[in-house]
């Protein structure tokens, strides 16, 4: 991927850019998710299969089937690992399983999701939303029913699991190391009504007890911010390499300009120093749960 210096921020810092989200591949339809549903209804057809026939043994019904053939609706790792299976692809199908996986996530976070799979640590900072790795599904479920332009129920759907698979990096091992300073407007906006919000103040608490997690508040008393200019991440890679990134209305950036980083760097220890030391929120948050 090209990287493209950033004047107009005037930091000189190389960027790595995700166009919006409207381009190639970001919804079903295009790219390997058609591919792949080319290629199943090529091998359908070689079993002698009828789209009924073929759903049965599968379990789904003939529209959903013809909808995957199509492209219009991206399959899940059960359904490939199933259908490979069924029509003796011979591993054919199950090598497309992590491309497809990956078109699940909108194009902006492609690279992210990517780079968040296999990070060594994170450390994240949230201004608008409880991070994605912390949502509860019907917090998660909430967010994306808001997001305007309105997203189809079958892509909320799709959207929705694939945030919950990002989740299985706190089963990883060997585990990362990861930090949230998160503010404290985030923890009091009841997204999606107040049992959805408890549920999701009581999985912060119970993930913040893991030993390689560390949560931590800013609150909104607090006169000093060194942050004000929106929310980041910081990404340890699996190569020893640190990059950041960050987002804004359906656009990202990750940067890789060693001087940026450490810009950023040095901002997140200062937010560290500045938000509730880690052994505060968890009392905070178990406050907040009472007022909801």
């Amino acid at each position: 991927m090209t990287s493209v210096r950033d004047e107009e921020a005037g930091q000189g810092q190389t960027v790595v850019p995700a166009q919006g989200s409207r381009r190639p591949g970001d919804e079903p339809g295009t790219g390997v998710v058609t591919a792949f549903g080319r290629q199943l209804k090529l091998l359908r057809i070689r079993a002698g299969l009828e789209r009924p026939e073929f759903g049965k043994r599968m379990g789904y019904s003939p529209e959903t089937v013809a909808s995957i053939e199509q492209g219009r609706r991206i399959p899940q790792a059960a359904f490939i690992e199933k259908a490979d299976e069924v029509l003796g692809a011979g591993g054919l199908l199950a090598a497309l399983k992590e491309e497809v996986r990956k078109a699940q996530y909108p194009a902006f976070f492609r690279d992210m999701a990517r780079l968040e799979a296999k990070a060594a640590a994170l450390n994240l900072y949230a201004v608008y939303a409880v991070p994605g790795l912390l949502q509860t599904e019907e917090y998660a479920r909430a967010v994306f029913h808001m997001q305007r332009p309105l997203l189809e129920d079958e892509l909320i759907e799709q959207r929705l699991e694939a945030r919950m698979v990002r989740q299985e990096i706190f089963d990883r091992r060997p585990a990362a190391l990861m930090s949230f300073v998160i503010e404290e407007a985030v923890l009091r906006r009841p997204v999606g009504g107040p049992r959805v919000m408890r549920g999701t103040l009581e999985q912060i608490l119970d993930t913040g007890q893991s030993r390689n997690v560390e949560v931590q508040v800013m609150p909104m008393g607090r006169e000093d911010n060194a942050a004000l200019g929106g929310p980041f991440t910081l990404i340890d890679t699996d190569k020893g390499e640190r990059v950041a990134y960050a987002e804004v209305q359906d656009h990202s950036s990750l940067y890789t300009d060693i001087a940026y980083v450490r810009t950023l760097e040095a901002r997140y220890g200062i937010l560290r120093s500045q938000a509730l030391s880690p052994s505060e929120p968890m009392a905070f948050v178990e406050q907040l749960m009472g007022d909801t």
